[in-house]
């Protein structure tokens, strides 16, 4: 168990798991992975407290039942996970804002977590506008030789370089 220890795992390794882990979902449930469609179940079960009468006709909310899912566990457990593994490791930042970002916007802290919730905000209505997010295009897309997943791994990457050119330019693109 010394490995749940180390602060980074080969990429390679973490890539086997993570294509055991998609046959596994396909074995047991008979889906792809994918974690958006939890974000808008979570979503409706919230709605469904103050507005059931407008999830109940929903046209979206019936498509994508508000419910706890296999789905939405993983999405917890990938949370948690994550705590565990960061406690286990002992890995924390080195400072509260890293360089890149300090350096181009200030150190607020408030600033980098109101950033880093809108950039979550607009990647969550991507992947709803795409039908899927990461995970469910580009992991179980290409792991099924699917065309869309492989384009959406290039379009990944290549939106991820200008992102960073426009955010920090060419020295912050480079740390």
């Amino acid at each position: 168990m010394r490995f749940l220890r180390m602060k980074s795992w080969s990429p390679y390794a973490v890539g086997a798991f993570i294509g055991i882990l998609s046959w596994f979902a396909f074995f047991s449930a008979d889906n792809p992975i994918g974690v958006s469609t939890s974000i808008v179940r979570t979503v409706g079960m919230m709605a469904e407290t103050v507005a059931p009468d407008y999830v109940s006709t929903n046209a979206y909310f019936a498509k994508f039942t508000p419910a706890v899912d296999w789905e939405w566990m993983l999405v917890a457990g990938l949370a948690l996970g994550a705590f565990v593994s960061s406690r286990l490791s002992g890995d924390k930042p080195a400072e509260p804002v890293e360089y890149p970002w300090r350096a181009r916007f200030g150190p607020s802290r408030t600033k980098r977590y109101l950033a880093a919730f809108a950039g979550g905000v607009v990647l969550i209505f991507g992947a709803r506008l795409a039908g899927g997010c990461t995970s469910g295009h580009g992991i179980s897309g290409s792991l099924q030789l699917a065309l869309s997943g492989w384009l959406f791994f290039a379009s990944v990457f290549v939106s991820g370089i200008l992102t960073a050119f426009l955010l920090f330019g060419r020295e912050g693109a480079r740390d």
